[in-house]
């Protein structure tokens, strides 16, 4: 535990001291598509637009979730086993 301490007191210090417009920068992908064609000329509009980007940002929310369940599947497995023997 004393191993971990000094890298997380010093990553809590690095990210409190940062620029906040560091923190407002954005994904490179949506400025991108917000903001390289007029809506008029897009398929579908400007409502194609933010249907793209917000199926973009489901998709970046979702990778973690997928990622942990793939690392913690046998104990989660286990404890849903366990759960069910539990109930009866």
């Amino acid at each position: 535990m004393k191993l971990l301490r000094f890298p997380l007191i010093a990553a809590v210090l690095l990210l409190a001291f940062l620029p906040v417009d560091a923190w407002a920068q954005g994904c490179s992908m949506c400025k991108a598509v917000a903001g390289t064609e007029p809506a008029e000329h897009v398929y579908g509009g400007a409502q194609a637009i933010g249907a793209g980007l917000n199926k973009g940002i489901l998709l970046m929310m979702a990778v973690p979730y997928v990622l942990l369940f793939i690392f913690f599947r046998k104990k989660i497995s286990g404890f849903i086993r366990e759960f069910r023997n539990a109930q009866g």
